[in-house]
């Protein structure tokens, strides 16, 4: 509990930053004022629209971190998480084809769209990395996953390299960012967003049987297969919804529980809340970092993701791989 409070201070502490910091700082005073209903100086008009990114930071970031650890419960998977293996640039792929295509321009439509492209792209993704021996192994859907992302990504640029004319309108779709953000996508996205988390969190007992193995966990009474479906489901909503706000985001559902579980260990029922509040605190630290270091411009959030991300996914790798010698 004491780790918990912990956790929700510092996701309160970088909203606050976020408020505060960007291509140009404002006073605290200003921060308070705005979040009072006040917009009248350059400071307080600045905070107040920041305040719609902020809130989808965390957001995007809770369904990131969640629902990266319900795959790596699904799964047994300490390699799963929804850029690894490939479901949020499937996502990507149906947003953008649906909106190059068949002129897509709701918000409501992104996201049902989205949900459609990260549902295949998952079962594509697990089917292919059980083909063999050995069925779906941490590394065959690692390598499965990594594979079909980059395939998908290059169709996500055949799709936008000849639209000149929208290119910049897709570029969220290719890197992820929670620029631009709106009470709007907001409301649109929260729906989702709340059933997602539900579905996760109610099948968190189930995931904890699911960890000792099918046979165990099918003679404890558990639906082995209704409840791996359910919890992938939630999984999937969670990142599909995001994605169709925020862009591709990788690897925040894989840094965010592995550092939860040193916290809390591997019980899914404190595991999963606290790599909510984690994937929330990541998420908007990397957003704020990445307006800081490139004023007057900004970085993408996307990248500063990757950038804390990439060497944490080969310090896994390799741990894996020496296990297994």
């Amino acid at each position: 509990m004491a780790w918990l409070l912990v956790l929700a201070a510092v996701l309160v502490a970088v909203a606050a930053a976020s408020l505060a910091f960007g291509s140009r700082d404002v006073a605290w005073s200003d921060v308070w004022s705005a979040l009072g209903g006040a917009d009248h100086t350059l400071g307080e008009a600045a905070v107040a629209k920041r305040v719609p990114r902020t809130l989808l930071a965390v957001a995007v970031g809770a369904s990131l971190g969640l629902s990266g650890a319900v795959m790596q419960g699904v799964t047994r998977n300490p390699l799963a998480d929804p850029g690894i293996l490939g479901v949020n640039m499937g996502a990507s792929l149906a947003v953008v084809t649906a909106i190059t295509y068949f002129g897509l321009a709701s918000a409501s439509g992104y996201i049902w769209v989205a949900l459609g492209g990260a549902g295949l792209t998952a079962g594509f993704v697990y089917a292919v990395g059980s083909l063999g021996r050995g069925g779906a192994t941490p590394l065959k859907l690692a390598l499965a996953g990594a594979a079909i992302s980059a395939a998908i990504a290059s169709l996500v640029s055949a799709v936008v390299l000849p639209r000149n004319d929208i290119a910049d309108t897709f570029r969220l779709w290719q890197i992820g960012g929670v620029g631009g953000a709106s009470y709007g996508q907001l409301g649109s996205v929260a729906p989702f967003l709340c059933a997602g988390l539900v579905i996760c969190l109610a099948s968190a007992r189930s995931l904890n049987s699911l960890a000792l193995g099918d046979e165990l966990a099918a003679g404890l009474g558990e639906r082995v297969a209704l409840v791996r479906a359910t919890a992938a489901l939630g999984a999937v909503v969670l990142c599909g919804a995001s994605t169709a706000v925020a862009g591709p985001i990788g690897f925040v559902g894989l840094v965010v529980p592995h550092a939860c579980r040193l916290l809390v260990g591997v019980d899914h029922r404190w595991l999963l809340p606290f790599s909510a509040l984690g994937g929330g605190a990541l998420l908007t630290a990397a957003d704020v970092v990445g307006r800081v270091v490139a004023r007057p411009s900004e970085i993408d959030v996307g990248i500063v993701t990757a950038l804390v991300g990439a060497p944490f996914f080969l310090h896994i790798v390799r741990r894996q791989k020496v296990r297994s010698l």
